[in-house]
């Protein structure tokens, strides 16, 4: 039963989550929300390994996810609930693109579909930014304004800002660098 559930979980999200991995980031929330296979901590790291290891980032929490939810026979059907919409969609539309290709509405509806994907993607930097960067459980504790802000990941990320905009030497090293290099400074400095 769980691995159904999987499949439908991730079936929806790769239906509805349109505009890349990022997209899927808030049906991920609302997966822990209603499943509890996962909280939105894991979910960051979820995240930071995804980013971190080839392969779309949806695609990566999906596996990750069905693992750590039913083992391999998990992975292998949350991974599968994920593609398969897309899978679906671009043969349907591929059929039908070739005969309505020249068409103004077809092509408003494309247009259309830009800003919903631009504000899935800022929706979910938005969630990433809050989980990386501030510390709203520990502020909720205390109340300091000073506790709110995770003051090492944001000194890490002004450095990392600075090193790609404006340090000519390092602007341009492959991303992976940067990615390598904040794992070790994580792992250094305890993050």
């Amino acid at each position: 039963m769980i691995l159904l559930r999987l499949f439908f979980e991730f079936f929806k999200t790769g239906l509805f989550a349109v505009g890349g991995g990022m997209a899927t980031l808030p049906f991920m929330y609302d997966i822990a929300d209603r499943t509890g296979w996962f909280t939105h901590e894991m979910l960051a790291d979820m995240i930071a390994v995804s980013e971190s290891t080839p392969g779309p980032i949806g695609v990566n929490m999906a596996t990750y996810v069905g693992y750590a939810t039913a083992g391999i026979p998990g992975s292998v059907i949350a991974t599968l609930g994920l593609i398969t919409p897309s899978v679906m969609i671009i043969l349907l539309i591929a059929r039908a693109l070739k005969a309505f290709r020249d068409n103004p509405t077809v092509d408003a509806g494309f247009y259309g579909l830009r800003p919903c994907s631009v504000g899935l993607i800022a929706a979910a930097g938005v969630l990433v930014v809050r989980l990386a960067l501030l510390d709203t459980a520990r502020y909720a504790a205390t109340g300091v304004l000073t506790d709110l802000f995770n003051c090492k990941a944001l000194l890490l990320a002004a450095v990392l800002f600075v090193c790609t905009r404006y340090v000519k030497k390092l602007k341009g090293l492959h991303p992976i660098v940067f990615i390598l290099g904040s794992a070790v400074v994580g792992i250094a400095f305890s993050f």
